[in-house]
């Protein structure tokens, strides 16, 4: 009898063990690795979607690693165990500019991940120096076009750098439009901001979220964005696609796994994920960023980044970019 009262408590210690060991692994911590420094905006959706799914999903921990364009955040999610606990950021640039801007990627865009979802959209737009734009009698697309090849050679643009998005779509337009600006890089969007202010610059493509508060306060004036249709945060501007058919480019970013991870995972982390990108709290946090919440399953956020990169591969090689 007590050797049969011994055998049942001891399974009952290593039953409870198991139980404690399994409850401790599923209260383990995501990692959401972000590629870009604290306090940007995908850095702050990132943070405001990870205290949305804590009820879902448990404790979300943001890992801020920025550097080489977003691509030291990214490898690090490509090269992570495949198991739902490290998940991280994939965005315009890593995952559709770097791979045709850099000659060496350490990782591969199109086949290291597995998409989860798409988090937002967030229009670019045009804008100039509110003075230099009256100045001038510019007012729209059309008057800029008209402007540029009446004095070719005259017009100049900013952007935060070589291969940047404003370069990108800087060159897209010029393209499209028919005409030449030079093309003046800056150590990041900032300083291509605050020239563009100063009157150093003639026009800029900027993100919305960082243009809009110099366009309310009447410094940039807004010629339009680059969706193909109208911003909800700047209705009264028009899309450049009115003027140039198929014009479109703008910044996104969303959330992928390392390739490999169980399509169970994904679809958990895609529902919980989802929700907190559909909550009416989301959407108002996200205006305040003028970011637009996307959520769709990860067949259509792969099918979309397939998409981008195909014409960004395009863009980027008719600029001649490259970061060796």
């Amino acid at each position: 009898m007590k050797t049969r009262r011994l055998f049942f408590a001891l399974a009952a210690g290593a039953a409870l063990l198991a139980a404690v060991g399994q409850a401790s692994a599923q209260q383990r911590p995501i990692r959401l690795i972000v590629p870009y420094a604290a306090g940007g905006p995908i850095d702050v959706t990132a943070r405001a979607l990870a205290e949305r799914v804590r009820d879902s999903l448990g404790t979300v921990i943001i890992d801020n690693k920025p550097g080489a364009g977003g691509n030291i955040g990214a490898d690090m999610v490509a090269k992570a165990a495949p198991d739902g606990l490290t998940i991280g950021i994939a965005a315009t640039a890593t995952h559709a500019v770097n791979p045709w801007l850099y000659s060496k990627m350490p990782f591969s865009a199109a086949s290291d991940f597995a998409p989860i979802t798409q988090m937002v959209r967030v229009p670019n737009v045009l804008v100039m120096n509110a003075e230099t734009a009256e100045r001038l009698k510019i007012h729209n697309v059309a008057e800029l076009i008209a402007y540029a090849k009446k004095n070719p050679g005259k017009l100049n643009y900013g952007s935060g750098g070589n291969g940047s998005a404003g370069h990108l779509a800087g060159e897209m337009f010029k393209k499209e439009a028919g005409i030449f600006a030079l093309h003046i890089p800056y150590n990041g969007g900032n300083p291509a901001q605050l020239a563009l202010l100063s009157g150093q610059v003639d026009f800029n493509f900027d993100n919305l979220a960082t243009a809009a508060p110099n366009i309310r306060s009447g410094k940039l004036k807004a010629i339009a964005v680059t969706t193909t249709q109208r911003s909800s945060a700047l209705p009264d501007v028009p899309p450049v696609a009115d003027t140039l058919k198929g014009f479109a480019i703008d910044t996104w970013w969303g959330l992928v796994a390392p390739a490999g991870t169980p399509p169970d995972v994904v679809a958990k982390l895609n529902q919980a994920f989802v929700a907190a990108l559909n909550a009416p709290e989301t959407k108002t946090r996200f205006g305040t960023l003028l970011a637009e919440p996307v959520g769709n399953s990860p067949e259509q956020f792969g099918a979309f980044m397939k998409t981008e990169l195909a014409k960004y591969e395009k863009v980027v090689k008719a600029t001649g970019a490259r970061v060796d």
